[in-house]
């Protein structure tokens, strides 16, 4: 594809009848496509054709949710969920049942990066290493089993333990461990080589103790971990389904938009109405009146 002569918008024009069915248009001028609609699943390169003035510009991006680094490679379990727009890099080991969400990035160039078992790194954390600090002392990046790292959570070169709790926005610097049960509060910051006790929360900037966790917040991280588990399988299920299915869903959508009883049927869901809000036939929508009765 070369320099576009015509108006901007007639060379739009005539780009989307060139379009497969399955292209996804954007505002004003910009559009995404597959190289084919035959390939659209698996094909992982997205051409991004911007138009600026008269000029095409033919833009090639391809994402690599795993990617070797040196002589190191990425290992995930079978049973972990990786979100398609996260990125794992180098050596890097993800265990079963565990999950890394959408926009995350986990890199292990420098060393190693460990993931435990059914823990959950929520959207658009951060995770990396530290080749060594001043004093010579290596420090990879290791994630117990079971422990939740909430969204957009930063961790460097630290230590987080079995059954953890890293809150939302936290930072965790190098040295850094949070043993067994412990929480970290949305947004603190942890300075070099803390260690944070069993059963405590801390928080703050530079963070500090706060108070002991109950019981119940205990047994809330464990909970935690399980819930995202579960709701991993169902994205897992949802991003592996392939395109031709994806459009007949949106069909069916599009189709029993209103959430009718034929659509409740065909989902197998059974919805229970509360008496007050049950209508006289003659007045449903869309329904014949019955005739009255003599």
């Amino acid at each position: 594809m070369g320099c576009v002569s015509q108006d901007d918008s007639e060379a739009i024009d005539q780009l989307k009848l060139s379009l497969n069915p399955f292209c996804i248009p954007f505002p004003t001028r910009a559009f995404i496509l597959t190289n084919d609609c035959t390939h659209s699943k698996t094909e992982s390169v997205i051409r991004i054709v911007l138009f600026y003035k008269h000029n095409l510009l033919l833009v090639v991006f391809k994402h690599r949710t795993l990617m070797n680094i040196f002589d190191k490679a990425p290992v995930v379990d079978k049973d972990a969920f990786v979100a398609p727009s996260a990125s794992i890099i180098g050596d890097v080991l993800v265990g079963r049942g565990s999950s890394v969400w959408y926009g995350c990035v986990l890199r292990g160039d420098v060393n190693s990066i460990s993931v435990g078992s059914g823990t959950n790194i929520q959207d658009n954390s951060l995770v990396h290493v530290a080749k060594s600090n001043l004093s010579g002392k290596v420090l990879p990046t290791i994630i117990g089993d079971n422990v939740t790292v909430g969204h957009s959570a930063v961790l460097h070169g630290c230590t987080v333990e079995d059954e953890a709790f890293v809150g939302m926005g936290a930072t965790l610097l190098d040295g850094v461990v949070v043993e067994k049960n412990a929480m970290v509060a949305a947004g603190a910051l942890v300075r070099q080589n803390t260690r944070i006790p069993c059963g405590e929360v801390w928080g703050g900037n530079p963070a500090r103790f706060l108070r002991k966790l109950t019981d119940e917040e205990i047994a809330f991280i464990s909970q935690s971990a399980t819930n995202y588990s579960n709701l991993a399988q169902v994205h897992a299920a949802e991003n592996a389904k392939p395109l031709e299915e994806i459009e007949f869903e949106k069909v069916l959508r599009k189709k029993f938009a209103r959430r009718d009883e034929e659509y409740d049927s065909m989902l197998g869901v059974v919805r229970e109405t509360p008496p007050e809000l049950i209508l006289p036939d003659n007045v449903l929508p869309d329904k014949t009146p019955k005739a009255s009765q003599k």
